[in-house]
């Protein structure tokens, strides 16, 4: 019988594995490897979500790197300015008044710059400018942030029911937030800071300063929710509508599910940019009220009362620039890079920039 098997019969029974030549034979089978998963070609679009975009237009933007970098070195050194003050040897609130004149103006070059006092001293009372500065610092950072946050977590709770009720609940809350957002801020705040410390205060007239601090945070919540609440709220009325809100309501998702997972998550960008931008409004109104003498007093550091303090002795007699000049641009280069951040979070969040 001739041998007629064609090739193709060869692969064929190859790949099956049952290639029979005789009774003794050997298996001869043969494994096939596994086809491999494709890869993406070089150059293939990847798919990003949103937040994936909003961080590498970020990264790629040189204002907010750096805006970013001058912040993280703002955040380490206020939180670790107890221990920069153990090294440095020094302490904010004492008085070094055997380094100044007859008529308080520190000694030396420059305001009292010397080996111990990096920055000087400040005038009529001596005490350390750097640490002051540090500390003053710390204060209003610590004021700005704890205020913002409770200000946008009452706004967006606000927000978020008055843009989900609908109805008399909304009207209501909004009538509320206009009413609010009507009051001058500076002038009630100078009218009734001191009302509130003369309740607050012992029986000796003195306040506390955590007390102080308190009142000043109070204050800032009370009139700092509204912006926040009428932008989410218009995000919530426009998202209700939407047809993912509508699915998981028809399948019979509660009200608690719909906010939370359906709603929330998409207004996260908006609420992230409002908090951007009013930690530096913050700052700025903290150390306005400790300009004015109505914020932060002695002893506790503040950027505020030390840029007072500094206006207040620049006399021909006896100018000690760095006083008021040093606070002066701390305060402006602070509130300058959250500025800029914010302002390059807003136009990273926006899907409609043209950044890639």
């Amino acid at each position: 019988m001739s041998d007629t098997t064609t090739s193709g019969d060869r692969g064929v029974r190859a790949s099956v594995g049952t290639a029979d030549v005789g009774a003794n034979s050997p298996d001869v089978s043969v494994s096939l490897p596994e086809p491999e998963s494709p890869k993406p070609a070089s150059g293939a679009i990847v798919g990003r979500s949103p937040g994936q975009l909003a961080w590498l237009r970020l990264k790629r933007d040189r204002v907010a790197v750096t805006s970013a970098w001058v912040l993280g070195v703002f955040g380490i050194v206020v939180i670790l300015a107890p221990l920069i003050q153990a090294l440095y040897g020094d302490d904010p609130t004492t008085y070094h008044t055997e380094l100044l004149d007859s008529i308080g103006y520190p000694l030396g070059f420059a305001g009292g710059v010397s080996g111990d006092h990096w920055l000087g001293l400040t005038p009529q009372v001596g005490q350390d400018l750097f640490l002051q500065v540090i500390f003053g610092a710390r204060t209003s950072l610590g004021i700005a942030i704890i205020s913002t946050v409770l200000g946008v977590a009452v706004g967006v709770v606000v927000g978020v029911v008055a843009g989900f009720a609908g109805g008399w609940i909304d009207r209501v809350l909004v009538w509320f937030t206009d009413f609010m957002l009507a009051f001058p801020f500076y002038l009630f705040a100078i009218a009734l800071v001191p009302i509130v410390y003369s309740q607050v205060a012992d029986s000796y007239g003195a306040v506390a300063d955590w007390k102080r601090i308190v009142t000043i945070i109070g204050f800032f919540v009370l009139f700092g929710w509204m912006y926040t609440t009428r932008l989410v709220r218009g995000q919530v009325i426009s998202l209700r509508e939407r047809e993912y809100v509508e699915a998981a309501r028809a399948a019979g998702a509660g009200t608690a599910h719909m906010l939370f997972r359906q709603i929330l998550p998409n207004v996260w960008a908006p609420i992230l940019v409002t908090f951007s931008l009013s930690v530096p409004a913050t700052v700025t109104l903290e150390a306005a009220l400790s300009f004015l003498n109505v914020g932060v007093v002695e002893p506790t550091p503040d950027l505020g009362r030390l840029i007072l303090t500094g206006a207040r002795n620049m006399t021909n007699s006896g100018l000690v620039p760095g006083s008021v000049f040093i606070p002066m641009t701390t305060l402006f280069v602070l509130v300058l890079a959250f500025n800029l951040l914010g302002d390059s979070i807003r136009d990273a969040l926006d899907p409609k920039s043209s950044r890639a």
